[in-house]
């Protein structure tokens, strides 16, 4: 997949020169109970694996979704483009995060 490509999840729309950043009602904590990093929002808290933490960690309304990939190949072996594009779109659609245009 090209990363030029258009992520259409629940008409959100998350491309490669988007800036994504969290909601300003969102936060990213760690959660020593469950030692894992978690996505608090008013009425919802996401439980959230190693990759999708080093991801949201990386949305600071700063840099782009390819800026973000490119730091993840750094940092793992395998990072999907696609991947990335999509579940930063799914949380879009729940307002968890919101992105600018590049």
């Amino acid at each position: 997949m090209q990363s030029t490509e258009l992520m259409r999840t629940d008409r959100a729309v998350v491309e490669a020169t988007s800036r994504p950043a969290l909601a300003p009602h969102v936060r990213l904590r760690f959660d020593r109970s469950r030692s894992n990093h978690v996505l608090l929002g008013p009425e919802e808290v996401v439980v959230l694996n190693g990759t999708g933490a080093a991801i949201l960690g990386l949305c600071d309304g700063r840099r782009t979704v390819a800026e973000i990939v490119a730091e993840l190949h750094g940092r793992y072996d395998r990072v999907a483009d696609g991947e990335v594009q999509r579940f930063l779109a799914r949380l879009v659609a729940k307002r968890c995060v919101e992105v600018s245009d590049g």
